[in-house]
């Protein structure tokens, strides 16, 4: 049999503490271990994860890490300095090779190579199940399990896309069609049911994909819109934020507009889309009042990362915002920080401007990279914080949900003089930028943006995240997004139905 490729690629930095009756991790594991094995799926595009080699509490060692450990410079003291165990893990990797860490009868390295999981049983290589002779008695039975079954995917376009099963009339003129008529008649059903409120509408499929990245509360909302009256708390308004989201996902539209736009949007009365003006923060109090304004200047925006409402839920009364940052970094690019995934360490992090003791040993193998990726954040206002006068108490004239240059001078007294010494340019993925704006530049260009995106349909159409038979469709079509698609989600999708995964019963 025929081995196809592989696991979903996990999109984090793997963590490889090695070194019994220490907290230490080496967040230059990953790329060492993408070195020996550069063709192993996790290393396209990402790097491994570090539930490879630990447990979801590093530096605490699964069954592969511990068989590992035992080959990583026997005899060395401990703890190994990191660039000794940089020296040393090729060859312990190599040394344990021909073993079978989870005891499933699939080496370990051919495990890593088929894109499973060395040390979880039940993530194995997949094979395919079908011989020529078997491919052929499938496609004359009443589900083609072997390939692509036409009737199959018009039945799941219909309850995908438009939220109902066809009627029996519609699936008989479907499967009266020549073969060779019935996959545009797909393509143009997929193109009918795109345009559905059971698809694009208010908490529809693509609305409701959103809802772990906005994450409303009815009880802060302000402003009164088709979501509802202000709740009790009025801080913010998300109805904006969903509605950028759906745009964004929907038509022909460069999904990188999430990190991007320097604009909102609305539907007209006649249901067309139409972009909200740009103002700054006078001009959207007058257009729109203190409850619904977005107050950051059109020219420091940056798509959802920089909206009122993320700003109010994430920053809040932070000098040094870490939670936006981390929440930007897990919610568009896949990245969760708390699960130590996602880890692009940088020299020199974390400085611990504001005196929080991310320097001690537990921390700071995380917060040098969450640090450099917070500090553009750290000049937009959320709710407030800190000392000083001015508009509605805050310092340096400075109001609620803006872009403030000097905010972090109000912050001396609650986190020190050192405070006002954080940076705004940091490192995302181990590129420098500047500022939130080329934050959002950086991210919506990267690999780990379209990956994140096709994964989250792939999720929501098959029900689970890829498999590691899986791996050569989902790397075409995060691929394909980014390149002739031009970031054009329902461009993807029309390839995404074409799949053997979404096509075979």
């Amino acid at each position: 049999m025929q081995r196809t490729s592989s696991r979903r690629s996990v999109l984090a930095a793997w963590a490889l503490g090695l070194l019994p009756g220490a907290a230490a991790a080496f967040p230059d594991a990953p790329a060492e271990l993408c070195r020996v094995y550069s063709d192993a799926p996790s290393c396209r595009g990402a790097l491994p994860a570090c539930t490879t080699c630990h447990t979801l509490a590093p530096p605490a060692r699964n069954a592969y890490g511990a068989q590992v450990e035992m080959k990583l410079a026997p005899g060395r003291p401990r703890p190994l300095a990191p660039e000794d165990f940089v020296l040393a893990l090729p060859e312990a990797l190599h040394a344990v090779e021909a073993l079978d860490a989870d005891e499933d009868g699939f080496a370990n390295s051919e495990e890593l190579m088929a894109g499973s999981e060395p040390a979880n049983a039940e993530s194995t290589p997949g094979y395919s199940d079908c011989t020529p002779a078997q491919a052929a008695q499938a496609a004359e039975n009443g589900w083609d399990v072997c390939g692509f079954d036409a009737d199959y995917v018009f039945k799941k376009v219909w309850i995908d896309f438009c939220g109902r099963s066809p009627s029996w009339t519609e699936l008989e003129d479907f499967t009266a069609l020549p073969a060779e008529s019935q996959r545009p008649a797909l393509h143009s059903l997929l193109d009918t049911c795109l345009e559905t409120a059971h698809w694009s509408g208010p908490n529809g499929a693509v609305w409701n994909l959103a809802n772990d990245k906005i994450t409303p509360l009815a009880t802060l909302k302000s402003g009164d819109t088709f979501l509802g009256e202000a709740g009790d708390i009025p801080l913010a308004d998300y109805t904006q934020d969903y509605l950028l989201f759906v745009y964004a996902h929907t038509g022909d539209r460069d999904v990188r507009e999430l990190l991007r736009a320097t604009y909102f949007v609305e539907k007209d009365e006649n249901g067309a889309w139409v972009k909200l003006p740009e103002l700054n923060l006078i001009q959207e109090y007058q257009e729109r009042g203190v409850q619904l304004g977005q107050f950051v200047a059109p020219d420091k925006r940056a798509g959802l990362i920089t909206s009122r409402w993320f700003l109010m839920s994430n920053t809040m009364f932070t000098s040094i915002p870490r939670t936006t940052a981390a929440q930007a970094y897990r919610a568009y690019l896949g990245f969760d920080i708390a699960r130590m995934e996602g880890l692009f360490s940088v020299p020199n992090e974390p400085v611990d401007h504001d005196a929080k003791g991310v320097q001690r040993a537990a921390c700071a193998a995380c917060h040098a990279t969450l640090d450099p990726l917070t500090y553009p954040f750290s000049r937009y206002e959320g709710i407030g914080g800190g000392d000083g006068d001015g508009p509605v108490g805050l310092g340096n004239g400075a109001y609620p949900f803006t872009y403030s240059p000097a905010r972090l001078a109000r912050f001396t007294t609650i986190d020190g003089e050192n405070v006002t010494n954080t940076p705004e340019a940091g490192m995302l993925m181990g590129q420098p930028v500047a500022n939130v704006v080329e934050w959002g530049r950086v991210a919506s260009d990267s690999d780990a943006f379209v990956q994140n995106i096709v994964r989250e349909y792939w999720t929501l159409l098959l029900g689970e995240s890829p498999r590691p038979r899986d791996l050569a469709e989902f790397t075409t079509l995060w691929q394909d997004l980014r390149g002739q698609h031009a970031y054009r989600v329902e461009r993807m999708l029309h390839d995404l139905i074409d799949t053997e995964a979404y096509g075979v019963p």
